[in-house]
């Protein structure tokens, strides 16, 4: 078993704000899938105030690759409304720069490029989903794996906002026929992970010309007598802050998410302290 391997089995038995203090002080860099089972997982998008209204219009006419989950404050670092001391400079395991939308670099803090004209907004992931159908006993194949869930770009056209447009990305997952069923029901209880599928079967339906080939992500086999089923993902904003050449926009790296306090089956996603619950600390 590899450094890596054994790191990832370590972190996966800890609670979602042990894994973000392991992150902060730079002891996982890792993908975050199978992480703090029962915790909701965001996607990130971080740009400049002047384009955040229009990227949240985005968002709202696009709600199942963008679910939006939470907004911070203008030049505020930090989202007390999903989680306990949350930092959004240092509290994921690593980021993608972009500027004028060209990738720029890939890095594990971005302090040193954080400023009070910037927002963040994070958006429902479907790493999240993933945990009710292991306990549906329906396997997660990237899991089992140990990799990073494979993602596609597709055909599927958004509905566009401001300086904001583009296509689909999508997550896939095989299954065999006899569970797509059940998947489905269960990840519709998500809407704020993305819900359920968008499609199955023919990756040519919606431009996917090779499976064994994922934009983003690693591969997985898919298996006689398994269908591929195909999730929004939070990786498409990703592509449509690229494609809007904004000055400076901050995402996470594929896989790599901020992982929250907020419980996934949340009605609400705002944070509320233990104590507030009712619970004992």
């Amino acid at each position: 078993m590899s450094n890596t391997q054994s790191n990832e089995i370590e972190v996966s038995l800890l609670s979602s704000e042990e894994i973000r203090t392991r992150i902060r002080a730079s002891q996982y860099d890792a993908h975050t899938s199978g992480l703090a089972p029962g915790k909701l997982q965001c996607n990130l998008a971080i740009l400049p105030e002047q384009y955040a209204l229009d990227f949240l219009r985005f968002c709202q006419r696009n709600p199942k690759p963008c679910p939006v989950v939470g907004v911070g404050d203008t030049g505020n670092p930090m989202l007390p409304t999903l989680g306990r001391d949350i930092d959004i400079r240092t509290d994921v395991p690593r980021y993608r720069v972009f500027r004028n939308g060209r990738f720029v670099e890939e890095v594990t803090d971005i302090s040193s490029l954080w400023t009070d004209k910037l927002v963040t907004i994070a958006l429902g992931c479907s790493f999240t989903f993933e945990n009710a159908l292991i306990r549906a006993n329906i396997p997660v194949r990237h899991i089992e794996m140990g990799r990073n869930v494979p993602m596609f770009r597709t055909n599927i056209a958004l509905s566009s906002a401001g300086p904001f447009f583009g296509n689909m990305v999508v997550t896939m997952r095989p299954l065999r026929e006899e569970q797509i069923e059940k998947a489905k029901v269960i990840s519709a209880k998500y809407p704020q992970a993305h819900g359920a599928p968008i499609g199955m079967g023919d990756p040519s339906s919606i431009g996917i010309s090779d499976l064994s080939q994922p934009d983003y992500g690693d591969p997985v086999e898919v298996k006689p007598g398994e269908v591929p089923v195909y999730w929004a993902c939070g990786v498409t904003p990703q592509n449509v802050l690229r494609a809007a050449k904004l000055p400076l926009c901050i995402t996470h790296a594929p896989g790599h998410m901020l992982i929250t306090d907020v419980p996934e089956d949340a009605e609400t996603t705002i944070y509320q302290e233990p104590t507030q619950q009712g619970e004992k600390i």
